[in-house]
Formats: structure tokens, C-alpha cells, sequence
């Protein structure tokens, strides 16, 4: 079962992420990894990492991984995988290597999503909804961010839009 849920900055996105996770790991007694993609590059980044981590329960098993997502996906096995966020995930690659084929990237982590036997949660920006950025750089990662999650929406089993707090089904129990 892969859950996508998306929503902008600040939405509530990874909070309804964290409490669906919770509620499932309790009713079938599973374990969680949350695989964490942000860096601590800047304060304010730290302040947010910490932030984050004081959410979570201390129980879960972290795996911080930045980059091979694809890989980290792949040590998971038989648990409940929350990855929060795979906007950071995708600004990191565009930072590492941004003449990379990124259908190529997206194609190996949906190869390992799919060959993956976890209920796995993503959670992702939807930043395309605002005014198209000025400079190249930022005009890709809206881009490429926007292919990432059609992409991901079409392989997962339920979509959730998160918006001021407010879940909203797009796709799963009934709604596709």
C-alpha cells in the first residue's frame, strides 16, 4: 500500500502524515522507519530538523538518507515507512547533480516503492499552484517536482491533499 499525501508549506501534511502512521502502528502492532531527507544545511534547516524529530515517537527506527532513497526503501522491510519529504529529496538531487536524468531517478524509486512489502507513506510538496519562479534552477524543481508527483500519485493506492490542516481524498476508498 503506498499513501501519498500532499500539500503545500506549513499545510499540515507531514502532522496528518504522523498521525495516520501512529494509528496504524498501534492497531497492527508494526514497526515504523521514517526515512528523513532533509540536511541540516542552514540554522533555521536545524531548527526545523529538530523541530521534527521531537513530533515523532523516540520508538521508530530513523534512516536519514538525502540522496539513494531508492536504497533506503530497499533495507525496509515488513514495517510501516513514512518518508518525509520528498521535495527535499528532489532538491537535494537538483543540488548534486542537476543534469542527472531525473526520469531515471523517479523511474528507480517507483521500482522500489512497487518490489517494496511495506504500507509506505510519502509525503511531497505540491508547489506548482503559485506564480511560476523567476530563475532556471527554480523553474526545474517546480517541474520536475510537479512530473514527480503525477508520477507518484499514479502508482500509489490513496492520494490525500492536506490544505490549512484539512485532509481532502483524492484517490482511495471509493474516490478514484
Amino acid at each position: 500500500m503506498i499513501h501519498l499525501i500532499l500539500g503545500g508549506a506549513r499545510s499540515g501534511k507531514s502532522s496528518f502524515a504522523l498521525s495516520q502512521v501512529t494509528q496504524l502502528s498501534q492497531a497492527d502492532q508494526k514497526n515504523v522507519v521514517f526515512i528523513a531527507t532533509a540536511t541540516a544545511s542552514d540554522g533555521e534547516m536545524s531548527e526545523r530538523i529538530i523541530r521534527h524529530q521531537a513530533e515523532r515517537p523516540k520508538h521508530w527506527t530513523l534512516i536519514e538518507e538525502p540522496l539513494h532513497l531508492d536504497q533506503a526503501i530497499n533495507r525496509c522491510e515488513s514495517s510501516i515507512v513514512l518518508i518525509d519529504c520528498l521535495t527535499l529529496w528532489l532538491n537535494n538531487q537538483l543540488f548534486a547533480d542537476p543534469e542527472q536524468d531525473f526520469a531515471v531517478l523517479f523511474n528507480q524509486l517507483q521500482s522500489a516503492l512497487a518490489r517494496s512489502n511495506c504500507e509506505l507513506f510519502l509525503v511531497s510538496n505540491e508547489v506548482g499552484l503559485g506564480v511560476i519562479p523567476m530563475g532556471e534552477i527554480s523553474r526545474q524543481f517546480v517541474d520536475q517536482a510537479g512530473w514527480l508527483n503525477q508520477a507518484l500519485a499514479k502508482q500509489a493506492d490513496k492520494v490525500t491533499f492536506v490544505a490549512a490542516g484539512l485532509p481532502m481524498q483524492l484517490k482511495g476508498n471509493n474516490h478514484d
